[in-house]
């Protein structure tokens, strides 16, 4: 994912070419990045888009970074379904 913290407001904004020229899903937070308070809400955001329990959604890899992993505990075939209602379609024909 690519976290946007200071955003003006919680949101998922889709997928989002980075320069490598893989995809990611785009998210920003009205939180700061001080303390892990942007990536916390980035959990909590992420929890109810997905409809999963808050401790389901751990950022895995990259807290200090915009770029991160985010774990999601669960059924793979539920996520993957609920994930590609909210990530929308990039317009490509693999569905990245």
């Amino acid at each position: 994912m690519r976290l946007t913290p200071k955003g003006g407001r919680d949101a998922i904004e889709g997928p989002r070419p980075v320069s490598d020229g893989s995809w990611v899903l785009a998210a920003r937070v009205r939180a700061v990045p001080e303390g892990g308070q942007a990536n916390a809400a980035l959990e909590v955001l992420l929890a109810r888009a997905l409809g999963v329990a808050q401790a389901t959604v751990a950022v895995a890899c990259g807290h200090k970074a915009r770029l991160k992993t985010v774990h999601v505990a669960g059924d793979p075939a539920l996520l993957a379904e609920r994930a590609a209602r909210i990530g929308g379609n990039s317009g490509r024909e693999d569905g990245r």
